[in-house]
């Protein structure tokens, strides 16, 4: 089910526009994310470098900062202890290349997901100490590590965390008490003291804050210091932390870096992926460069990507940038496989009522859980957790929706788990294979969603007819950029659309392509790359098979379309048209 609603949103768009020089839909987009008065638009079009804030606002920056550098200066030794994802991999390459540029006596250590599992572990901590390691700093990670940190305190050692992950609490009579940590210094802007403007920083981004304040504690230029800040927009990406507020600046500088990265390992993975790094968009973060670095800690060890950032030869970082993609076509393959697998179980066991799915495949790699529960919430659109099983018990991974906080309903019932933790949107967890029915039937009797909740919510910017679209107007939405999470492509949606032609295209088929008539009797270009099936499926059931035939001939037939689309300017063979992307019909 799908329900396609309108922004409703209010402002003077006109107003506006003159204001900024820009078209009033446009105006009426960037409402939409949610970003009211002159300053927060002008900082949404126009933020760089100097608006981004002040990392001394980050609760125990300093103090953090007097214990590094003292440790550096005595020439202690420090530990990194990063984490095996994008986030993790990339606050792990920004402090062990700072901090070796520090002149540090540093090592670092990415655990292994199958081993070690998430974040610190008293066996991590013990093979520190008998590495004789001072100084164990944390990034992406440490926040919920009470009990770690606290062994490793006990064992004589400093402990710095840089983290982004909730505070973990207990409640007592509806009051959050958050868990007191032994660290010495915690970084963190999630913590209720911490008076850092914007708290949506990922992993990277709070270890580059550090960084920042670092280099300028020891005199390091700041220009060095911002070499960093191409990695923190990957991992910001890659971590699918809202592109608003610093997160959009962070994002949009950093790709300015990449089109020009000095990183040979980069350099070689954009190459490998058939891609120039002046061309590479905040898309390619997501879904074409970062599922590589993801597939080395989930099929094999993050430490390879690691080892690709930290390259200095371009015939090496090639070597393991193709390994890289190599991995990444086998986890597509194994994702593809494990999807399947769920759908089936979800059908078979009648889960498919329930508003919280949790599905249990014990044959599945564990490291592929959370992406077949974002396929999972992408089909069924509820909150979905995908169980594996591990050497010590159950491992898994949820995906959730806008409306239900993952992680707050699973501190209502953290005595089922022995480990867990994450965002509203997303977790990660460990339990008994003998609490996994328990857990289904817990959080789902406590789920607080409603049918309506688990309705497909279509949000359209702006009802706007395709006539009054123009490559004018398309360029202008460059302003808009970069797109991810909270700060989506804008999409619009028309009606009474009458199909024209259409074309099947691809080698696969996957493709339609269609000549749409407007209401002024215009023709355009639209295309399709959804289920082409069920699309054809969808018409021949309202208009009849033989008018769907008539369109695939250009015959004339009666088939109307209205459509939620995102417009495109095409290039062809040196012509440039108008064309739209079709992504819900009805």
């Amino acid at each position: 089910m799908e329900k396609w609603m309108v922004m409703a949103k209010r402002a003077d768009f006109i107003e506006i526009g003159k204001k900024f020089g820009i078209d009033k839909v446009t105006a009426r987009i960037i409402r939409n994310r949610d970003v009211i008065g002159d300053n927060d638009i002008n900082m949404y079009i126009n933020g760089g470098i100097d608006d981004l804030y002040d990392p001394k606002l980050l609760k125990d920056s300093d103090k953090l900062i007097d214990i590094l550098t003292e440790k550096i200066k005595q020439k202690k030794k420090i530990r990194i202890i990063g984490d095996y994802d994008i986030d993790g991999v990339m606050s792990t390459y920004i402090l062990l290349k700072a901090l070796k540029r520090a002149g540090a006596d540093v090592s670092c250590m990415i655990p292994d997901r199958i081993k070690d599992g998430y974040g610190l572990n008293v066996e991590l901590i013990n093979k520190a100490y008998d590495d004789k390691i001072d100084t164990i700093i944390t990034c992406d990670n440490g926040i919920a590590a009470i009990d770690e940190i606290a062994h490793a305190k006990d064992l004589g050692m400093t402990m710095l965390v840089t983290d982004h992950h909730a505070v973990p609490y207990n409640e007592e009579s509806g009051e959050r008490i958050y868990i007191k940590s032994r660290a010495d210094a915690i970084v963190n802007p999630h913590q209720a003291d911490c008076d850092y403007p914007y708290k949506e920083l990922c992993g990277a981004a709070v270890a580059w804050k550090v960084v920042i304040l670092l280099y300028e504690r020891l005199g390091i230029s700041n220009e060095e210091a911002f070499e960093f800040i191409e990695n923190a927009a990957f991992a910001t990406v890659g971590d699918v932390m809202p592109l608003t507020g610093e997160n959009r600046i962070i994002v949009k500088e950093g790709l300015k870096r990449i089109h020009h990265t000095k990183n040979i390992g980069m350099k070689a993975l954009i190459l490998q992926c058939g891609l120039e790094p002046e061309n590479v968009e905040s898309y390619h973060f997501g879904f074409v460069l970062g599922p590589c670095i993801n597939a080395t800690g989930r099929l094999d060890t993050a430490r390879r990507a690691l080892k690709l950032l930290c390259s200095g030869s371009e015939g090496e970082a090639a070597l393991i940038a193709s390994g890289l993609v190599a991995l990444n076509d086998e986890r597509k393959e194994m994702t593809r496989q494990g999807f399947e697998l769920a759908i089936s179980t979800i059908e078979e066991n009648g889960y498919s009522d329930d508003k919280v799915l949790v599905i249990y495949l014990p044959d599945v790699h564990e490291s592929i859980a959370g992406i077949i529960a974002g396929r999972v919430r992408e089909k069924y659109n509820r909150p979905v957790f995908v169980l594996t099983k591990g050497e010590d018990g159950v491992k898994g991974s949820g995906r959730s929706i806008e409306c239900y906080s993952m992680y707050e309903k699973m501190c209502e019932c953290k005595d089922l788990f022995s480990k867990f933790g994450g965002h509203p949107m997303a977790a990660g967890l460990s339990l008994p294979e003998e609490n996994v029915e328990e857990f289904r039937i817990r959080i789902n009797d406590n789920s607080g969603l409603s049918d309506e909740d688990l309705v497909r919510k279509i949000m359209i910017d702006v009802p706007m007819p395709v006539d009054y679209v123009t490559m004018e107007l398309i360029n202008e939405f460059s302003i808009l950029e970069p797109y991810g999470k909270d700060n989506s492509k804008p999409v619009f949606a028309d009606r009474n659309l009458s199909v024209s032609r259409m074309w099947i295209l691809g080698k696969n088929r996957n493709v339609l392509k269609l000549s749409l008539k407007s209401s002024q009797d215009l023709f355009y270009q639209a295309i399709y790359f959804g289920d082409v099936e069920t699309f054809i499926k969808y018409m021949q059931e309202n208009y009849g098979e033989s008018m769907v035939k008539n369109a695939f001939e250009g015959k004339t037939n009666n088939i109307v379309l209205s459509i939620v689309y995102s417009p495109k300017i095409n290039i062809f063979r040196e012509t440039v048209s108008l064309q739209f992307e079709i992504l819900y019909y009805k």
